[in-house]
């Protein structure tokens, strides 16, 4: 447990070459980008979570079946004002940081009163996300920063708020075929109101490059969903979409924003302000992106913590979605680091199991239909929609596959009909142990797995001019708890799950949470199905 989250990661500055066994296929060609946390320890100081620690890059550059790696710490605000002060000085969400322990009481009140609606950390330590021809580290507040893809420097810090107001935003955007980019932020008590805001930001702006305008300049409010409670929104890490809509869980998943206003002064964490609520329900939103407006039928289920939705798309006259659903929110309690010790693997214990579960709502509801019918018809699937009073719609979800996180999907299906999910398994510990491949249509799986490995989210790469789903390979940095296995890249033949080749790295490699793969210039997007970050095409 130590060698995965104890122990601060070196950085890898200069590429160093990897050992390939086996084969890399000729065509994959280009950089798999990666992101996570790699440091919890700044001089005597310790973070509490394993998601607070400071964001280290790495990258996998595969040309001409060569390996090279190199990582690199994000050189965000947060990390040079750690660093120069060697003790953590930037609250993150599961550690309140306190500057100056020596302040007077006159800086100390008016750093609380700075806290109250915190400015919060530029520590982006989740994912990477694509701008345009631009690359950013992402994580969930309302700050990106820009990175150099290549060389993994840190580039420009930018707040959302500048564009859109929002205080937060989820590190999981769609993208449309032209790279339009469609996120999701909460917006905190401006003016009088909180709200879920749906916005967008282009791919490119008219002779933008020339005046070196961002395309964020442009960005623009696609749509706004007002929170069901002004003080509690929800939390969510990520959102669906379909060609013609949005969907948006508002969970009893809740941050409680007297108690964050007042946690600086009451010496707790922001994460301590966040609560399930299983006496609540689930409800669910649905946007039709060619009006901008939300449908009017009032959907909803049983309370539940989704993290990751899988993909969603439209089937006659309804709606499917698949989430990877929590019947609690346990998961982050399991990550503070007092509990990733050596026996952490035999007492952390999920009190639920992630399971993929597919949803299926009806777009049109029949008026005349009866209290307590289902209102889904499907022979594809079990899911139920059970109209109610008020023209309220209760939603029963099919249980598809049990032990599943980290999903990916080939995004060329994205938004619409599509059979794969890859993904993490896991069981009732949150560690993954292997590589799943989920067939939906058969309901059947193939697995990748190894003694002592524990593998990363499995992104998947289609084959140039591939016509099935599963054409491609799937990548994977793999790291090992033990200390005489050195961590690899893995590459996996999608369509059989078997190993083609694997790039050792004598490297002390950190447990890494999402990325994507950047192809190279050279290829020939009309030769090859879209990438994992080229999505359905827009409406």
């Amino acid at each position: 447990m130590e060698i995965i989250f104890g122990r601060n990661k070196k950085e890898q500055l200069e590429p160093v070459r990897a050992r390939v066994t086996g084969k890399i296929p000729a065509w994959l060609q280009g950089t798999l980008l990666r992101n996570g946390p790699g440091m919890h320890t700044v001089g005597e100081t310790r973070y509490n979570h394993w998601f607070d620690g400071l964001a280290l890059l790495h990258s996998f550059t595969i040309r001409d079946g060569e390996v090279y790696y190199r990582s690199k710490y994000l050189r965000s605000d947060t990390y040079t004002a750690n660093i120069e002060a060697n003790r953590i000085v930037v609250s993150e969400f599961g550690t309140m940081a306190y500057p100056d322990p020596c302040k007077n009481i006159f800086s100390k009140a008016f750093s609380y009163l700075s806290h109250t609606i915190p400015d919060f950390t530029d520590n982006c330590l989740i994912n990477i996300m694509r701008c345009g021809e631009d690359f950013y580290a992402t994580t969930e507040t309302n700050y990106i920063r820009k990175i150099n893809p290549q060389t993994l420097e840190t580039l420009e810090k930018v707040d959302y708020r500048k564009y859109v107001a929002v205080n937060l935003a989820t590190s999981h955007p769609h993208y449309d075929a032209a790279g339009n980019v469609l996120n999701v932020g909460t917006s905190i008590v401006d003016k009088g109101k909180t709200k879920y805001v749906i916005f967008k930001i282009p791919a490119t702006v008219p002779g933008g490059r020339k005046e070196g305008r961002s395309p964020l300049k442009d960005t623009e409010v696609f749509c706004s969903i007002a929170a069901r409670s002004l003080l509690s929104p929800s939390y969510y890490h990520s959102f669906g979409v379909t060609e013609n809509y949005i969907i948006f869980l508002e969970q009893p998943f809740k941050l409680d924003i007297l108690k964050m206003a007042t946690a600086y002064i009451r010496g707790v964490s922001w994460a301590s302000c966040l609560a399930f609520h299983r006496e609540d329900k689930t409800h669910v939103h649905i946007i039709d992106r060619r009006t901008r407006k939300p449908v009017l039928t009032k959907y909803y289920t049983d309370p539940m913590v989704v993290f990751h939705h899988v993909n969603a798309y439209e089937e006659d006259g309804c709606l499917l979605f698949d989430v990877i659903a929590y019947e609690d929110g346990s998961l982050y309690q399991l990550f503070y680091l007092a509990n990733l010790n050596k026996d952490f693997e035999e007492n952390s214990r999920l009190t639920s199991m992630p399971t993929l579960k597919r949803f299926a709502l009806p777009l049109h509801v029949d008026k005349n239909a009866e209290v307590g019918s289902n209102l889904i018809k499907l022979s594809s699937t079990t899911a139920r929609a059970l109209k109610e009073k008020d023209d309220q719609v209760y939603c029963q979800p099919e249980l598809l596959y049990e032990g599943l996180e980290l999903p990916r999907i080939n995004y060329a299906h994205n938004g619409k009909p599509y059979r794969y999910v890859f993904a993490a398994g896991v069981q009732w510990s949150p560690i993954p142990t292997k590589i799943v491949k989920y067939d939906i249509l058969t309901k059947s799986s193939l697995e990748w797995g190894e003694a002592h490995c524990w593998p990363a989210e499995p992104l998947f790469v289609p084959t140039p001019g591939a016509k099935d789903e599963d054409d491609g390979i799937i990548l994977s940095a793999i790291v090992s708890t033990d200390p005489q296995k050195s961590p690899f890249l893995l590459v996996l033949d999608a369509r059989t799950f078997t190993e083609l080749a694997r790039a050792s790295i004598d490297v002390e490699m950190h447990l890494d949470i999402h990325g994507l793969f950047i192809p190279d210039a050279g290829w020939d997007p009309g030769k090859q199905a879209p990438s994992q970050e080229e999505p359905v095409p827009r409406t």
